[in-house]
């Protein structure tokens, strides 16, 4: 559009150009300036500009705002240098639980810079998170609390540099989400437990991965291949000599519940042996089958109590009861009791309440199985006495050994290392001794005196787990093991199919708690443990958060 102004300098000359300034652009970058096409630019960086207020992908909340949705900002808290995968004085699983009991909001996120972060955390999440994953599923279905298995998979995300982590375990299923920020993806994981073993020495080797791990003395390609190692590995003791530690299982209850070192004695603990021995082997012979573990039980309980019945067809007096009773002993789930309540009084109650179900279906097994021989020997007259299997208090140096035996049996059952054998027995002596001396001379009930021994196993156990830096399993389900309520279940079924149900509904009762007082008295060890000995504090580097008080919970008070 032409200007009216000044006139031209000729009819068909141009209009003079109008002189204007530039608009500049908001957020724009300067444009840069060359002396020339053979002049190079210039390499001063131009000055730093303010970021957008707007946009999709931009961090815009203030580190307050940030706490206030409960996640720490990327650039992580003013905490004093941190070195979160150093091994400390306290073992690893106090350290992770210290974090893991933690909420997210108030977990410490270290200030790490692109050098400072581990090389494997930039390029491997998805390792990680698999290898954490991996991990867990071997220690859940090695029998270890719901509890210490997210400690490790939190402990082998926060030795790689992943802090946001938040795992999680169920009876079947364990997951594992990473979400560094508001604004960025959530990367989660997920597994399935779907087969049980009872390997405590691949969990022995699994315990001393992750603390590898966790000292940041493992890589994740090392890792990968130290956990193949793991699984390749064989069994400590063979097919045919765990069939014999299960013979000697139940002989050795034989000699706990009846007490007496006499000729009787001994051919009631060879048919115990073969009895236990047979059941092991029709139930090997249906698993591989495929059938559940349920019949396996109902199987595997009925060659003792056939062979009760089958003593009790006389007038020697050869102790059917007892016979029984040691088939018993070899069956009843201890490890799956011990875990199901240690972690419904951690806080993990769907995980318990499908231990407890796993319990009640086994044990619910082993009763069918007894039951059908018991209803076929009554019919028929068998002479079933329910005083030999009370526990005989005549020779307690042959109960002693005889508890010392079982629970040498058991540790061979679940697969422990021969250099532990010797910790598990001096722990089972313990207990024994203590359940002996506050029953036969304190006078103090079966029940408590129970509670009592196995807390004071938990806490020799943990002790034992912290000296050998080892996971506290192996030195506690086998040493427990013969303070298992075999005789009160026993007795509760005879009476039922004798025909006394209320004094059968009382046997079972006090069935239950003794295996109640059994499991919590051991968690109750390990938890007294872990008050008396180091760990993680406020002046330790790991947690700093716990220099911030913190309320109370509502339910502790009472509301």
């Amino acid at each position: 559009m032409r200007k009216r102004g000044r006139p031209t300098e000729g009819l068909l000359g141009p209009d003079v150009p109008p002189v204007e300034k530039p608009t500049p652009v908001p957020l724009a970058p300067e444009p840069p300036t060359t002396g020339g096409l053979l002049v190079p630019a210039p390499t001063e960086e131009p000055p730093e500009r303010p970021r957008p207020t707007g946009g999709l992908g931009q961090d815009t909340l203030t580190p307050e705002e940030w706490r206030a949705a409960g996640y720490t900002p990327p650039t992580g808290t003013a905490v004093p240098p941190l070195q979160p995968g150093a091994p400390g004085d306290a073992p690893w699983p106090d350290r992770m639980r210290t974090l893991l009991r933690t909420p997210m909001v108030e977990r410490p996120a270290f200030e790490r810079t692109a050098r400072e972060l581990h090389p494997s955390a930039a390029k491997n999440i998805p390792r990680i998170l698999d290898l954490s994953l991996r991990i867990g599923e071997l220690l859940l279905a090695s029998g270890e609390a719901a509890e210490d298995v997210e400690a490790a998979m939190l402990g082998i995300a926060h030795a790689y540099r992943l802090d946001h982590c938040e795992p999680q375990v169920t009876f079947t299923l364990i997951s594992i989400s990473h979400q560094p920020s508001l604004i960025d993806a959530p990367v989660t994981a997920d597994r399935v437990v779907r087969r049980r073993t009872s390997d405590y020495t691949r969990l022995a080797a699994v315990h001393r991965l992750v603390a590898d791990i966790t000292e940041e003395r493992v890589s994740v390609n090392d890792g990968y291949r130290r956990l193949a190692e793991i699984r390749r590995n064989r069994h400590p003791y063979p097919a045919w000599g765990l069939a014999l530690a299960t013979g000697l299982l139940a002989g050795a209850a034989t000699f706990l519940v009846g007490g007496q070192t006499d000729t009787k004695a001994w051919l009631v603990f060879a048919n115990a042996f073969v009895a236990a021995v047979a059941g092991d082997r029709l139930a090997s012979m249906i698993a591989r089958r495929g059938l559940p573990e349920f019949y396996q039980f109902v199987i595997a309980a009925m060659p003792a109590a056939l062979l009760g019945i089958l003593l009790s067809f006389n007038d020697l007096h050869l102790r059917g009861s007892v016979v029984i009773t040691g088939g018993l002993f070899a069956l009843l789930p201890g490890r799956a009791l011990v875990a199901a309540v240690q972690d419904g009084l951690t806080g993990f109650y769907i995980t318990a309440a499908a231990r407890l179900l796993e319990v009640m279906y086994l044990i619910a097994g082993i009763v069918i199985g007894v039951m059908l021989v018991l209803y076929l020997g009554v019919n028929y007259n068998a002479e079933l006495r329910p005083d030999e299997s009370l526990g005989g208090q005549a020779d307690p140096p042959v109960q002693l050994v005889a508890a010392i035996l079982l629970s040498a049996a058991f540790a061979m059952l679940l697969q422990t290392d021969r250099r532990t054998l010797p910790m598990v027995v001096l722990n089972t002596a313990i207990g024994w001794s203590t359940y002996g001396v506050l029953t036969n001379n304190a006078r103090i009930s079966p029940i408590v005196a129970t509670g009592v021994a196995a807390g004071l196993v938990g806490l020799s156990g943990q002790l034992m787990a912290r000296y050998r830096y080892a996971s506290a399993l192996p030195y506690v389900t086998a040493a427990i093991g013969p303070l298992m309520p075999g005789s009160a279940l026993y007795l509760g079924m005879l009476a039922f199919a004798q025909g006394h149900p209320s004094a059968g509904l009382v046997s079972v009762t006090r069935a239950a708690a003794l295996a109640m007082a059994l499991a919590i008295g051991v968690n109750l060890g390990g938890e007294v443990a872990r008050l008396f000995l180091k760990s993680p504090g406020a002046t330790e580097r790991l947690a700093p958060h716990l220099l911030v008080p913190r309320r109370a919970a509502k339910r502790t008070r009472g509301f």
